[in-house]
């Protein structure tokens, strides 16, 4: 079954930045779990899996206009150290969570003060070319509820 709008796709996958480091991968646990055409990875890797189906392998290098986008060089912003979530102790460089109006987002610490941190709200892999390995596992047809919710359910989905 080739993948295609609204097939649920089971993958594992590892990503390495531009010198061959692996920033992530899935691999050692369960696979990742998408809905296809819903907005639900970057696109890049979406366009990339289109058509494929379960058993392929393959490598793909996507630039950042398709995945995170362009560093802002005007993203960092001064929050207060007690928004940020993920640790009780902060230093530079960490990445930490804070609550925003569009929901919880991924900032990296820039400095530290006693009341007072400055994050970086850039993806941490904004402005990255990135490469992914790629294994497909399973494709099936979604569910209505999961086309209503626009995003996979059960392992590696959510709820």
């Amino acid at each position: 079954m080739p993948i295609e709008k609204s097939q649920v796709v089971l993958f594992h996958y590892s990503v390495s930045d531009e010198q061959g480091n692996v920033v992530e991968s899935s691999r050692g646990g369960e696979p990742n779990a998408y809905l296809h055409g819903h907005g639900g990875i970057i696109r890049g890797l979406e366009e990339a899996l289109d058509g494929r189906e379960a058993g392929d392998t393959f490598s793909v290098t996507v630039t950042p206009d398709k995945a995170y986008g362009p560093r802002k060089a005007d993203a960092v912003q001064r929050v207060p150290v007690k928004h940020l979530m993920g640790a009780k102790r902060w230093k530079p460089g960490m990445i930490a969570q804070v609550k925003t109006e569009q929901g919880p987002r991924h900032v990296s610490v820039v400095k530290v003060g006693l009341k007072f941190a400055d994050v970086d709200t850039n993806h941490p892999m904004a402005g990255k070319t990135l490469t992914f390995d790629v294994e497909i596992i399973k494709v099936r047809a979604a569910d209505p509820e999961e086309i209503s919710h626009g995003h996979a359910h059960g392992p590696g989905g959510h709820h």
